[in-house]
């Protein structure tokens, strides 16, 4: 049964076509990556998919359910969790914080337990926290403030706060970018480790062709807003529509 589904997927802004007629089918536990050069829709089909942006028709199924009209954090509360091209962290709290934050549509509201201080709940979601922290190295950096993070770990603690959801979908918006060539290779191997560990579904737009196709079960193509091809990362990048979209008609 397909996890994720969507269908005739178009949307617009100011007589701008930025979608049309996107058709996609995600698989549970599956690893789909979506390329295509700059203004192609990549982030803004990822927009549509979490709740940012409502799309103009088409049809967005998740476990069978619509996704249409939701806001992010009831798209978030049905288990799809997401990371930004640019990371939209709490950059003045900690490192910690900012994971416990990605907690919060977790917590149960209880005054009893409120008034009489009991922590089983707080403990708990802490409990899930720490895992994330070791799963992604974060030890060193726990109590430290975002800002003052190397880069690479922010993107580590965006990543670990989307994980914080607990999402049986994880949307990953170009997560190599700005990373050094080593701090890629760790990136790509916790990406399938994510996978094999929280058995997660992972939609993940990405450009580096290399990186894309050593992740992907399969791929899909975009340009000008449409799908121009999708199957094995192989099949895609022979695609004669693809090659003229990342190199040009000559």
């Amino acid at each position: 049964m397909a996890l994720l589904e969507v269908s005739n997927l178009a949307i617009s802004f100011g007589g701008i076509q930025a979608l049309s007629g996107i058709d996609l089918t995600l698989y549970p536990e599956e690893i789909l990556t979506v390329i295509g050069p700059n203004g192609s829709g990549k982030t803004t089909f990822f927009n549509c998919i979490s709740g940012v942006y409502h799309p103009d028709t088409g049809e967005i199924l998740f476990k069978g359910e619509s996704l249409l009209g939701l806001s992010p954090d009831r798209v978030a509360k049905r288990g799809i969790a997401r990371t930004f091209q640019n990371l939209r962290l709490f950059m003045h709290m900690t490192v910690l914080d900012n994971l416990l934050l990605g907690r919060h549509i977790k917590f149960r509201k209880n005054p009893v337990n409120a008034f009489l201080r009991l922590r089983g709940e707080e403990l708990q979601h802490r409990k899930v926290v720490e895992e994330i922290i070791e799963f992604l190295d974060l030890q060193a950096y726990r109590q430290s403030r975002v800002s003052d993070c190397p880069y690479g770990v922010q993107k580590r603690v965006e990543m670990g706060r989307a994980l914080a959801i607990e999402p049986e979908l994880l949307l990953l918006d170009e997560p190599i970018a700005g990373l050094t060539s080593e701090e890629k290779e760790e990136t790509t191997y916790r990406i399938t480790e994510i996978r094999g560990r929280y058995r997660t579904a992972i939609l993940l737009v990405e450009h580096d062709l290399r990186i894309a196709s050593k992740l992907a079960d399969r791929m899909i193509a975009l340009d000008y807003g449409q799908k121009i091809a999708e199957g094995s990362p192989e099949e895609v990048q022979k695609t004669p529509e693809v090659i003229r979209a990342y190199l040009g008609e000559d």
